[in-house]
């Protein structure tokens, strides 16, 4: 049976990645340093995924399987180096601290086999596959380097299921088994492949993939991100409630509808496909059977508010095409007051300043930062969702180059 490793076995690499490896003839072996979960699988050699929509249910078996713990590196290193394809899934901070057990594994494969070895990397990240590449090869001599080069391969892709924080009922008497939704698509890099591409379930390759990542991540992710802030600020609970607001879903959809338009204009591809995936992931976004929080969408304000990162980044590539990122714009300053807030700071125009300034690079007087600071002046002073939504309008019609605040 051919060999998958799976790196990370959280909700995603348990309830997506994993779980599509299996169902395409892989013995999956799971890497984590959770010792529960490890023990677990070990004991079980299986696991159960739920496919929620709704009330709708739909229970899988995924097996066979196994884990091992991740401070074991030589059984790491060799799991990696019988590989016939590898993922990581453990999210952006923690990469970096797996690098050294990559770098075993695959010196120590580069060392006794010429096949080659694609890891597809399933991170919410930009150029992630630079990023690792550069991490590895930092650890590697110039022959391996060479080597690597020719036989590894790194593979970005576009984790688009939704899988939330498993609640015990979630569980339902099982601690392993992950709740999901339908959606189970997972695009990947196409021209980053080394040899052949493997056949797994759902798999869809594509190039030129930033297409794809900055789809994910300037749609996806920033409405998502928009959704949980405003949701927040209005004291809901779940992603589902905050769709469910008449005034959250329109400044959603628009914000959605901004990044569309600037994609769709950077990457010559038809805006009706972009708005049809809008369309489909709001009505996700209403699967309260997720039960999906604002607090774990909207978590971690200042990674999401980086330069590059799904709220700066959508406005960044909207300016790039011409394209008023009025409504993102809305999500950058709820962002802003969540972050003060959780690092309790003063909430007031000064400070958000400095963090458009320190944090996405913003200058307060460019028209982003300008529209950012008039959302923001409204949300400090508590203005409505209405309010802020009847604003975004205003200078969405009025037109940047007309703006006056």
């Amino acid at each position: 049976m051919k060999k998958a490793v799976m790196y990370g076995a959280g909700n995603i690499g348990r309830g997506f990645i994993g779980a599509l490896f299996s169902r395409s003839g892989y013995h999956v072996t799971f890497i984590d340093v959770a010792t529960p979960v490890v023990e677990a699988l070990n004991r079980e050699h299986c696991y159960p995924v739920r496919i929620i929509d709704g009330e709708s249910r739909v229970d899988l078996e995924i097996a066979p399987v196994a884990a091992i713990h991740g401070q074991d590196s030589e059984a790491v290193a060799q799991a990696i180096a019988e590989a016939d394809i590898l993922a990581t899934a453990v999210g952006v901070n923690v990469l970096k601290l797996i690098v050294p057990n990559l770098i075993a594994g695959i010196r120590r494969r580069l060392a006794t086999s010429a096949k080659p070895l694609n890891i597809i990397i399933c991170e919410n990240l930009l150029d992630a596959d630079r990023y690792l590449a550069g991490l590895i090869e930092a650890g590697l001599n110039a022959e391996e380097q060479q080597a690597f080069r020719s036989q590894i391969g790194l593979v970005e892709a576009s984790i688009g299921r939704m899988v939330p924080v498993q609640t015990p009922d979630m569980q339902d008497g099982n601690p392993l088994r992950v709740c999901v939704e339908p959606y189970s698509f997972l695009p990947v890099d196409r021209a980053a492949f080394k040899g052949e591409i493997p056949v797994i379930e759902n798999l869809v390759p594509y190039e030129p993939f930033g297409f794809y990542i900055k789809r994910k991540l300037f749609v996806h992710n920033m409405g998502h991100a928009l959704c949980a802030y405003l949701g927040g600020l209005n004291g809901l609970e779940l992603i589902s409630d905050a769709i469910d607001n008449a005034d959250i879903l329109v400044m959603a959809e628009n914000a959605m509808l901004e990044s569309a338009q600037a994609l769709a204009s950077a990457y010559h591809v038809p805006v009706t496909d972009l708005l049809q995936h809008i369309q489909d992931l709001l009505h996700r976004f209403t699967n309260r059977a997720l039960r999906d929080t604002c607090a774990r969408v909207g978590a971690d304000p200042r990674r999401k508010l980086a330069p590059a990162d799904r709220l700066v980044g959508a406005a960044r590539l909207c300016r790039q095409q011409g394209v008023p990122p009025v409504f993102i714009a809305v999500g950058i300053a709820c962002a802003i007051d969540l972050y003060l807030i959780e690092n309790h700071q003063i909430r007031d125009i000064t400070q958000a300043e400095q963090v458009l300034r320190e944090i996405s690079e913003i200058d307060p007087d460019e028209q982003v930062g300008q529209l950012v600071l008039a959302f923001y002046e409204e949300i400090v002073s508590g203005s409505s969702l209405a309010d802020l939504r009847r604003l975004a309008g205003r200078l969405r019609a009025a037109g940047l180059h007309n703006m006056i605040i």
